[in-house]
């Protein structure tokens, strides 16, 4: 899914790239482990989908704010949801990872399907933590 925000509708529209992800989801903690690893130049920045802006977009794109299906890639006022947001990251990410974006080849339906099996298994496969991640402070000034 790619959907259009209206840059005035939040503040995170000023940024190149923001990554909103579940942040009490293991697993999706580990993969934001692997993408601050793999981006020493810092291209993004991160968000909780549980935080008031994040909840605001959702509710813009029509989607849950409770219960959370996918994270978001936000291209300034371009969103990206599922496999698709995961192949953006990846292709800007160091090493080998961007070879990841042929994936991208792929019908999107097919991608999704796989995305969200992951998606609904994500607890069961690291489980969930009480919280929201507290970024380290190196970490820090990358959370928004």
């Amino acid at each position: 899914m790619k959907r259009e925000l209206d840059p005035k509708s939040h503040e995170w529209a000023s940024h190149e790239r923001v990554i909103v992800f579940d942040g009490i989801c293991n697993w999706c903690n580990a993969w934001i482990n692997f993408a601050i690893d793999h981006d020493p130049q810092e291209k993004f920045k991160l968000g909780t989908l549980q935080s008031k802006h994040a909840k605001q977009i959702l509710q813009e794109l029509e989607l849950s704010t409770e219960d959370f299906e996918t994270f978001l890639l936000l291209e300034r006022t371009r969103v990206f949801t599922k496999s698709t947001a995961a192949l953006r990251i990846a292709r800007h990410l160091s090493g080998l990872w961007p070879l990841l974006y042929l994936f991208i080849l792929i019908p999107r339906p097919l991608r999704d399907a796989i995305y969200d099996i992951v998606a609904r298994n994500r607890y069961k496969l690291m489980g969930k933590a009480e919280a929201c991640r507290v970024p380290t402070p190196n970490e820090r000034a990358r959370f928004i």
